[in-house]
């Protein structure tokens, strides 16, 4: 059903004039994957990162040395190497103001004095540089013909490479995939365009592939900023058109008499914030409305996110049907459930556990109580949405950290009743700009506060060499009662290599304190992991060594000191999620951020502001600053954006924009009829985005 207009552009890339077999198994490798090979819609995506200025110097004497030089000279002399040495292949070009020695190894004599014979003039470009005082420059780029100058454009496009293609094939390449695009009809909003001064999509094509300078292919001009409009709207679009089909799916109103959430609240140890109470209402108030909830609660870490889900399945318990809360770790599973229990059970709900590790009779009792009603609320890992589970009605999913969650996903949530509810909670503070874009479909509540009483935790960077006054102050705190956390470096994003860190600092510590110090990671068995991490929690081991598998969710609140280790491995939101392990109890806390110099500015920016603050949120603006939206969610992550075009972190205006355009579109054309609409179907086809064109049809 893709649109004719847009058949070049999703051809494969051997339709492409001089892209063979063995060129396209390693454009396949680059830029397609396991499902697909590579399309010439992949190459013109492929922008250029730079651009290299070629435009010819009015003599030798002008050329600058030291950087890329184009010159016309006269070939005045050969000199091949001597008989039997491995000398270079040396040519002398020359004009009035002085002269270049071309120096080639391994030369073909025979091509050479085709290619440059004496008294010829010709048009030479590449590195210029000195050697013992002359002018030198080894294996031009460019030589060619004074007639054909005209070819060589001023500034040539630099391109992304992989092994197997060097830059003049994919110049070419990727300019004969931009030659293939069509005029496309104007999807954009005509006012907008003259406002922003954009060119059309074909001519901001053109404008990127040919840049007219190094700032048209470095900088941020309008034709990128156009194109990623573009794919910005398509987002938009493709949003606005899936939280339409939610609210059209019909709902049932989820309402009961308010006391099971007050005897709840009765029995919590503390007053809920401002910021709970309002996010409660909001749920409560989605949830008795006869339409789908999908409502993404964002909270820093420790504001108390738990206690808004629990009153949230206590409506549901109320109106005598089921909740499920589905976590992304069995530790994170496990310790929802113990905290959640003794407060269901003072308001009379049952609750159960249920993870992959459940077997047996134990297991089969769960299920029955899901099926029979008799299990008010679930909570376990991804098991939970398995075949074999039913529920016998169930009126909201909390989905936990799980802010890598597409909107694919998301709609696929809550297929084990009907009509469910879905809340999804993330700790990890999302800029504005990519709760647009990743949470676009979803109504949003902030928990900004958090709860009274905690401690403010001083953070210091310390360097490595100073590895055993870290662990002198480890051995000073346990003394008095604390309990730490060593968290041990990522390396190379390798859970064995992780592993091997861990194991080898456990073993060092150990030497040290003894049967005090605990051992927890990913690749553990699940009962040697409730093992260590109930060990800790009871206070029987004082040090827990562990990886980054304590990111999310664990919670021991005598544990009042973190060391991480190689801190500059680290991004800056998962720095600040380890670091909300501690500062959860009475006592002062404190982070060490153990790093190994010389920091590169990236990282000595990250751990200053670990430094200087523990406002989540002003942590993630930073974080996206710094690394980007692919890395602060992680593209590879399954349901990401996987942005081509735009750049979330300084397109913020337009994503506003595109956002507002979305909604007021689908609400004038809400079957993309219109002239405008059937061009927007093009753009969702074009960035694929037609997942919104199925549901269309299916509305």
């Amino acid at each position: 059903m893709r649109p004719s207009i847009l058949d070049p552009l999703f051809a494969p890339v051997t339709t492409l004039a001089g892209v063979g077999p063995k060129l396209g198994k390693v454009l396949d490798k680059f830029l397609g994957d396991e499902t697909r090979p590579a399309r010439v819609v992949d190459l013109l995506f492929q922008l250029p990162t730079g651009a290299v200025d070629r435009r010819p110097s009015p003599s030798i004497a002008d050329t600058p040395v030291g950087d890329v030089a184009t010159f016309t000279a006269r070939v005045s002399e050969h000199r091949p190497a001597p008989a039997g040495k491995k000398a270079p292949y040396r040519i002398i070009v020359e004009d009035e103001t002085g002269d270049v020695t071309l120096v080639f190894f391994h030369a073909d004599s025979r091509h050479l004095a085709q290619t440059l014979p004496i008294g010829a003039y010709r048009l030479i470009s590449g590195k210029l540089e000195l050697w013992e005082g002359m002018r030198q420059m080894v294996h031009p780029e460019r030589i060619l013909d004074p007639k054909l100058a005209a070819t060589l454009p001023a500034f040539e496009p630099v391109y992304p490479l992989t092994e197997g293609i060097g830059q003049r094939m994919m110049m070419r390449t990727v300019q004969a995939a931009a030659e293939r695009c069509p005029e496309m009809p104007e999807w954009q909003d005509p006012a907008f365009l003259a406002k922003a001064d954009f060119p059309s999509f074909h001519a901001a094509i053109e404008a990127l592939h040919h840049p007219v300078d190094r700032k048209a292919a470095e900088g941020d001009t309008v034709a990128r900023r156009r194109i990623g409009y573009d794919e910005l709207l398509a987002s938009q679009i493709a949003l606005a058109l899936v939280r339409r089909q939610q609210k059209k799916i019909a709902g049932r109103a989820t309402t009961g008499d308010g006391g099971v959430r007050f005897r709840i609240q009765s029995a919590l140890p503390f007053e809920l914030t401002e910021g709970q109470r309002k996010a409660i209402a909001d749920i409560h108030a989605d949830m008795a409305k006869p339409e789908k909830m999908l409502r993404l609660l964002q909270g820093d870490v420790g504001s108390g996110k738990t206690v808004v889900a629990l009153m949230a399945m206590a409506a549901a318990a109320e109106a005598g049907r089921q909740s499920v809360l589905m976590a992304p770790t069995e530790i994170l599973a496990r310790q929802h459930a113990e905290r959640l229990a003794p407060l269901a059970e003072k308001a009379g709900l049952k609750l159960a556990l249920l993870t992959g590790r459940e077997k047996g009779a134990g297991r089969k009792q769960v299920l029955a109580g899901l099926a029979d009603g008799s299990i008010d609320i679930a909570v376990g890992t991804h098991a939970l949405f398995q075949e074999g589970v039913a529920f016998r009605d169930l009126a909201l999913a909390v989905v936990d950290e799980q802010h890598r969650f597409g909107v694919h996903q998301r709609l696929l949530l809550g297929s084990k009743g009907e009509a469910v509810d879905v809340l999804v909670m993330t700790a990890t503070p999302i800029p504005r700009t990519l709760s647009l874009t990743w949470f676009g479909d979803m109504d949003i509540s902030i928990l900004s506060e958090k709860p009274a009483g905690r401690k403010p935790i001083v953070t210091r960077a310390v360097s490595s060499e100073r590895y055993d006054e870290v662990v002198g102050a480890i051995g000073r705190a346990i003394e008095t009662g604390a309990q730490a956390y060593w968290v041990c470096p990522l390396v190379q994003e390798s859970d064995t290599l992780d592993v091997a860190a861990a194991q080898e600092r456990y073993e060092a510590l150990r030497d040290i304190f003894g049967d005090k110090v605990g051992l927890l990671h990913g690749q553990m068995p699940g009962r040697d992991k409730d093992a260590a991490m109930a060990a800790f929690v009871a206070g029987e081991t004082r040090i827990l060594v562990s990886t980054t598998v304590i990111e999310v969710g664990v919670d021991v609140p005598n544990a009042s000191v973190m060391v991480i280790e190689h801190a500059e491995r680290f991004g800056l939101a998962q720095l600040h999620q380890l670091r909300g392990r501690i500062g959860r109890g009475s006592a002062a806390s404190t982070c060490l951020l153990l790093y190994k110099g010389p920091l590169g500015p990236v990282a000595e920016a990250r751990l200053t502001i670990m430094r200087e603050t523990e406002d989540g949120f002003r942590i993630a603006e930073e974080d996206l600053r710094l690394r980007g939206e692919g890395e602060v969610l992680g593209t590879k992550q399954s349901g990401s954006p996987d942005w081509r075009i735009a750049r979330p972190e300084i397109d913020g205006d337009l994503l506003a924009a595109a956002r507002d355009d979305a909604r007021l579109l689908i609400e004038r054309d809400p079957h993309l009829e219109t002239p405008r609409g059937q061009a927007i179907r093009v753009l969702l086809y074009l960035f694929e985005r037609d997942v919104a064109i199925r549901l269309l049809r299916a509305g």
